[in-house]
């Protein structure tokens, strides 16, 4: 398990940096603003008339990816610091208890005085 947090870390960096792109190569609804000057234009050259679709799509698999990943990525930390407090000796001691209560010590009587 601990082989594959950090592969799992590295494939997050990849999906969030591709999420980041896509979401900037994309038009804004008025065909202006951060994705036309990031290349707007080349993605319909590149994707042909069905580039919003595409770029929509890829958007919607990255963000699954992203999320899926990053609850994988929280599960590992969660399995790897319960197993390191178990052989590490921390996790909460067995208390054993007897099955029956141990008996009362016996009183000596009350002594009366006599007359």
């Amino acid at each position: 398990m601990s082989i594959l947090i950090p592969i799992l870390t590295a494939l997050l960096i990849l999906v969030s940096v591709f999420l980041i792109l896509v979401v900037l190569a994309q038009k804004a609804k008025s065909d202006g603003g951060v994705g036309a000057a990031l290349g707007g234009g080349m993605t319909e050259a590149t994707f042909g008339a069905d580039t919003g679709n595409v770029l929509s799509k890829a958007t919607i698999n990255a963000a699954i990816a992203f999320f899926v990943l990053g609850f994988a990525l929280y599960l590992g930390h969660i399995y790897l610091r319960k197993h390191a407090a178990i052989a590490a000796g921390e996790a909460l001691p067995s208390i054993t208890a007897p099955a029956k209560p141990a008996p009362a010590p016996a009183q000596p009587a009350p002594s009366t005085p006599k007359p």
